[in-house]
Parts: C-alpha cells; structure tokens; sequence
C-alpha cells in the first residue's frame, strides 16, 4: 500500500477567513521535522479588510511560509521586514526566541486581499534548539519543468537540484504543479515523506489523492504522482525525530520546562518588540488551539 495513514484536517475560523490544520493531531505529530502544518484559501476577503495576525512568539522552531497566490507583510523583532509573495520562502528561525506579526499589505486591502498557501513549522532538532533567531527570504528556488510538470523546490534536495533554503535537519519541501496528463516521481530518500493535494486532483500510484487531506507515504519507495485533469501537491518530509517534541500555542520543545519558560516569558513582557509593530499583540491562551496530546 503506498499511502500508509491519512490526516484530515481541522477547520479553524480565524476572524475573516479559514485556516486547515492538520499537524499537529491526534494521530500524528510530526513528518519529518514538520509539526505544525496549515493551509488557507483561495480567500478573498472585502476591500479595506486584511489579515491581521498581531505580534507573538515563537521557540525552538523555524516558520516557513510558502504562498499560491496573494502577499502578506512580515515583521519580526530582529528588524526584519519582508513581503511574501508566490514564488518566495520566509524561514524565520526562532530558536532562544523570536516575535512576528503577518499583515495584508495596503494595496492588498484597497482591492480586497486574496490568499492561497501554506504557513509550515519545522521544530529544530537537538542541540540546536536555542541558536540564535535568524531570519531569511530565498527566491532562486529551482524549478524542475517538463510539457506537463512544475516543481517548484522550496527546502532540500529533490530530482537531483538541492534548494538554498537554511535547513537544520534534513528536509524536504516542495510545490508540484501537475497539467493534465501531468505526471512526476517522488523520490524515497526521505525518513518519513508525506503528499497534500491543495487544488485540482492527483493519484498516486493509483490512490486518489483527498483535498485538504495529509498522505503519509510507505517509506523506502519510489512512487508516481500524476493528475488526468490538472492538481497541486505540496510535498513534505524528511529526517525522522528520536526525541519527542511538544507543542504547546506557539511554542515547540523537546522540554515542557522550556515550554513553561516562554509562557512566563510572554506574559512577563521579556520578549523583544517588533519595530514598526509594537502597539498590539496576541495573548497567551488559556487553552490554545495548537497542541501536542501527551
């Protein structure tokens, strides 16, 4: 059997739009060193409305944020700012710490923002958990083209071309675009490898893919990804964890001590600002929507 277990995600309203989270879950934490997986859209919301996801926190993890369509302001407390757009990665490390916020920007408001992608954490694996936050934007991403296939390379190496994204722990990452008729191999090198079909439809190695739905694939095989109409695939994976990870609201550690330390921190005001974004911020949840079960 090719595809070994399968994830729905859950739908979670966050002001004006949607987001599906599918990692972490009950069954299933990580794939690789994802831990956090979400989708979102195609939204478009009214003019003058955005996405405003105020200043927070982050440890022991790198976000990584891959966008379809749409753009989306980032600012961090190392004074980083960026405009994320198609074709883009933002890996923001947060190690010891780190405070974003992700805004529309104000074109995108006047005509009523649109977005389409997928917000990933990888947790980072021992003995880097607390290096210093960092932050970086890559757009020479290689693209491995044919008539019917498009393969955008966002982390780690994959049909013989390596991506200059940052990676802590072996990775793998990628955008598949297929055409009708389009087909693809996906390559067995990873530990653990995992598909989602984000639009249109796909098979793999017979099974048809499910919208939205994470596929965990049999290790050590190489499988075949084709679509008769047209789809999009994200592709994900890579080295698997011998330490337990936690999850708890934004924080991720391999200590739930830690876990409790960037809790106190927050509420205690010990986290750096954003500049530019120093007015509001999100508070810690009495009981977060994201979490690991124990």
């Amino acid at each position: 059997m090719t595809i070994i277990q399968t994830l729905t995600p859950v739908t979670h309203n966050l002001g004006d739009f949607q987001v599906r989270r599918v990692l972490p879950a009950r069954e299933r934490t990580m794939v690789g060193p994802f831990i956090f997986v979400d989708q979102f859209g195609p939204n478009r919301l009214d003019p003058g409305k955005g996405m405003d996801v105020r200043p927070h926190p982050h440890i022991n993890l790198a976000t990584v944020t891959w966008l379809f369509e749409g753009a989306i302001d980032h600012r961090d407390s190392l004074g980083s700012f960026s405009t994320i757009r198609p074709g883009q990665v933002n890996l923001m490390t947060a190690g010891r710490g780190i405070v974003h916020s992700e805004r529309s920007p104000a074109e995108e408001r006047a005509a009523g923002p649109h977005f389409y992608g997928m917000q990933t954490w990888l947790a980072l694996p021992d003995g880097q958990e607390e290096i210093d936050p960092a932050f970086e934007c890559r757009r020479d991403l290689p693209l491995v083209e044919d008539r019917c296939v498009s393969a955008r390379i966002v982390m780690g190496e994959l049909w013989g071309h390596r991506a200059p994204t940052t990676t802590y722990a072996d990775t793998i990452y990628a955008e598949i675009v297929l055409g009708p008729s389009g087909t693809l191999p996906i390559e067995a090198g990873a530990d653990e490898r995992a598909v989602m079909l984000v639009g249109g439809e796909a098979i793999l190695d017979g099974e048809p893919l499910d919208l939205y739905t994470l596929a965990m694939l049999k290790p050590g095989e190489e499988m075949i990804l084709r679509s008769d109409k047209g789809g999009r695939i994200m592709l994900l994976g890579g080295e698997a964890f011998s330490t337990k990870r936690y999850v708890w609201w934004n924080f991720v550690s391999s200590s739930r001590e830690r876990i409790q330390q960037a809790k106190e921190d927050w509420t205690e005001g010990r986290f750096p600002k954003v500049p530019g974004d120093e007015k509001e911020w999100i508070p810690i949840p009495e009981r977060p929507l994201t979490r690991s079960e124990d």
